[in-house]
């Protein structure tokens, strides 16, 4: 029987899926292998089912050698060495579209909880410091009406815009590629990013990490958004300078931001975590009952397809397999 590596435990439902077809052998430990358990655990494995949390480049691909693709547990992957797999005629895939929703979802709840002040007002209650209602107390920002500006227009970003229309919000987009669903739905607006920047009273980020979207929010960027703006980043930490970010909520360049991911996970960018204006989840997007069993599921058949030597249903490299 096959072989396989799971880098961390996943939703049942995946394991259940792959013990029907493999042997598996699973790091029960809840924490991420450290680089020298994964080079040692990746050897004689016949495929690999690795997180966002795994660095897979050439010395991990050399230590698989048995290995017949990786199968990430993520939509992102940042994470792989996606050239050096193709060069090695490694298919890689990944999760897409099963937790565009639950995605969508967090970048909304980030968006209500800095502007209404939830987690700032939610510790005052807790610590038995609140006083009594007040004219004054916990005045937050309007959302109805607002003008929402969505960098990154495609599943998630477009999920997160189409969820805007109960608050009858303006949407301003940023892509290198027009969306006529958007437009069609919204009489949403393509424009350029600094213009977006300027005039969005919410900007939701959803831009994969790549060479070009590193630090693409900058002290630059932060400076043309309104003082009264806030910021939502939901798509990959490094997209977003942090140190520049918490500059300017130290400053009141921008009122508030909402972040579910970091530029070095689990670590924060000094100061981040003592800012009232920052709310800060610990990269739990995707993190519902039905995204992460999906997650699982697809991660799980994507690596049953690999190891079989079929194609991969979410391939990110198909030209491993030459032409159909």
């Amino acid at each position: 029987m096959a072989k396989v590596l799971v880098t961390r435990r996943i939703p049942e439902a995946g394991l259940e899926l792959l013990r029907a077809h493999f042997e598996v052998i699973l790091n029960e430990a809840d924490r991420a292998l450290t680089r020298a358990e994964l080079l040692e655990a990746v050897r004689d494995v016949d495929g690999v089912l690795c997180l966002l949390t795994d660095r897979i480049d050439a010395e991990v691909m050399a230590a698989a050698a048995r290995a017949r693709g990786f199968a990430n547990h993520a939509v992102g992957f940042d994470n792989i060495d996606l050239a050096e797999a193709t060069r090695r005629r490694l298919p890689v895939a990944n999760t897409p579209g099963v937790l565009t929703d639950a995605t969508a979802e967090m970048a909304w709840t980030l968006l209500f909880a800095v502007a209404r002040r939830i987690v700032e007002s939610d510790g005052e209650m807790r610590a038995g410091r609140w006083g009594g209602w007040g004219p004054l107390q916990f005045i937050g920002g309007d959302v109805t009406g607002r003008t929402l500006g969505v960098i990154g227009a495609g599943r998630i970003g477009q999920a997160v815009a189409l969820k805007s229309r109960g608050f009858e919000m303006p949407v301003l987009y940023a892509d290198e590629h027009p969306n006529e669903t958007l437009e069609r739905a919204l009489g949403a607006r393509r424009v350029s990013l600094d213009e977006l920047l300027g005039q969005a009273d919410f900007v939701s980020v959803h831009v994969p990490l790549t060479p070009a979207t590193r630090h693409l929010i900058d002290a630059r960027a932060l400076g043309l958004m309104k003082r009264t703006a806030y910021l939502i980043n939901t798509s990959r930490g490094p997209v977003v300078d942090e140190a520049a970010l918490v500059r300017a909520l130290r400053a009141g360049t921008i009122a508030g931001a909402g972040l579910d991911v970091y530029e070095d996970e689990p670590r924060m960018a000094e100061g981040l975590a003592g800012l009232a204006n920052a709310v800060l989840a610990p990269h739990t997007g995707s993190a519902t009952v039905t995204a992460r069993d999906n997650m699982a599921l697809k991660a799980a058949r994507n690596l049953i397809a690999m190891v079989a030597g079929e194609r991969a249903p979410d391939c990110l490299n198909p030209e491993v397999y030459g032409p159909c």
